[in-house]
């Protein structure tokens, strides 16, 4: 049995522009659309979000501290090596990640098709199995700048106990 102390719940968000001329990522996982996302690192929205969420959760601190983006190393970084080594943070702390639910919000594109292999990568990325990982796509039903499919947003939460 847990005590409290053990128990952990962060959560995460993000968000990105669209731009031209960059590659689409969201999840580990490159969309095929006519338009990327804006960054200093490959602006994985998605990833950012779980990252922070685990961060926050085991109070390591978020991604802004340790990739700032003013830091030329953290240039076109990929969000999932970013993952792997946060990951790594959490063994290093003793944290397991029990699971981690998320929520990517734009009209386009659409995520649907994706979601397994975005579920997929960040798994392999963070060594837990494939269920723990939930993604869903919504849109803001035209409404705000991701209605107006200007860019996308991500939301995370992340459980993770001691071991």
């Amino acid at each position: 049995m847990y005590s409290i102390s053990d128990i952990r719940v962060g959560t995460g968000y993000d968000v990105h522009r669209f731009a031209d001329n960059r590659a689409c990522i969201i999840g580990g996982v490159q969309i095929p659309f006519d338009k990327g996302l804006l960054g200093h690192s490959d602006a994985d929205v998605l990833i950012h979000a779980v990252v922070d969420a685990l961060l926050g959760a085991s109070s390591l601190g978020d991604i802004g501290r340790l990739y700032p983006d003013n830091e030329s190393k953290n240039k076109d970084i990929s969000s999932r090596l970013i993952l792997r080594e946060v990951s790594a943070r959490l063994a290093e702390a003793k944290w397991q990640i029990i699971n981690i639910d998320s929520v990517v919000i734009c009209e386009k594109p659409k995520i649907s098709p994706y979601v397994d292999a975005m579920k997929k990568a960040m798994a392999d990325d963070l060594s837990i199995d494939y269920d723990r990982i939930s993604v869903k796509g919504k849109t803001t039903e035209k409404l705000g700048f991701t209605g107006r499919e200007e860019g996308v947003a991500a939301t995370a939460s992340a459980l993770i106990c001691r071991i």
